[in-house]
């Protein structure tokens, strides 16, 4: 986990950025200098005496020379939906960087990224990365509406950074309800993907994905199928957010692991 800091960080925006989805900007320089793609924060939400538990929230980007880092969140209850009233100026605590970071193999010269609803914002940081490396890099998002494809725009833009290294022009998309890109789940353009990329001679060696734990299997599992090295991302409820209370175990097939390490 590296250096775990805990830093008093200070909301510099909080807007709505599409249906029950909000951006939170926090000033954070330490955590904002240390965080790497993948990792988390784990935030004691302010003005909530009753709740006393820290949430886990993963970082969407980072301006590590500004000093702020930003945090894409979905409104699913009380905590979050209190968390949308937290203004300019409004101050609250994180623990950070936590948890273990995207992994891409050594030499890695084509990726898939896939990102399922609010689970896109994890991955654009290692999307970032990969292309800055040089590394031809594709990307499947998902939605159940073109508005809350929120992620989209920003990663247009990135993979249009990426045209030397050969990236798409922009990501596959799929809505549940068909509103954008092709109608149904995202794993149609997955298996689209792979099997274009096998056929041009050129096939993935990485492939990350995040999003609903269903929607991970499938993908894991269309990797496993085409030979291709694949990583998740896992989430549970947690408690401490750095592997001491054990509340936050996930069964895998070497065992059962600590999602937030």
């Amino acid at each position: 986990m590296g250096n775990l800091v805990n830093e008093k960080a200070r909301v510099e925006a909080n807007v709505a950025a599409g249906p029950r989805l909000h951006l939170m900007t926090l000033r954070a320089p330490q955590v904002a200098r240390a965080i790497e793609p993948g990792q988390f924060v784990h935030m004691q939400v302010p003005q909530m005496p009753d709740h006393i538990l820290r949430r886990p929230f993963s970082i969407y980007a980072r301006d590590a020379q500004a000093g702020t880092v930003e945090v894409l969140y979905q409104v699913v209850g009380f905590g979050t939906e209190h968390m949308t009233t937290l203004g300019t100026g409004a101050e609250c605590e994180i623990i950070g960087p936590v948890g273990h970071g995207w992994q891409p193999p050594q030499g890695a010269r084509r990726a898939l990224v896939v990102g399922g609803g609010v689970g896109a914002a994890p991955l654009f940081m290692l999307c970032e990365q990969l292309v800055e490396s040089g590394v031809r890099t594709d990307v499947v998002l998902g939605a159940q509406t073109e508005g809350a494809l929120v992620c989209r725009e920003r990663y247009e833009r990135l993979l249009a950074r990426g045209a030397a290294c050969g990236c798409e022009a922009a990501p596959r998309c799929a809505t549940d309800d068909g509103s954008f890109g092709r109608a149904g789940f995202c794993t149609s353009l997955v298996e689209e993907a792979l099997a274009d990329a096998a056929a041009e001679g050129a096939p993935y060696d990485y492939v990350a994905v995040c999003g609903p734990e269903p929607l991970m299997k499938i993908v894991a599992a269309q990797a496993a199928s085409a030979g291709v090295p694949c990583q998740v991302s896992m989430e549970k409820r947690m408690a401490c957010g750095i592997g001491a209370c054990l509340s936050c175990v996930v069964d895998t097939v070497t065992g059962k692991k600590r999602s937030c390490v």
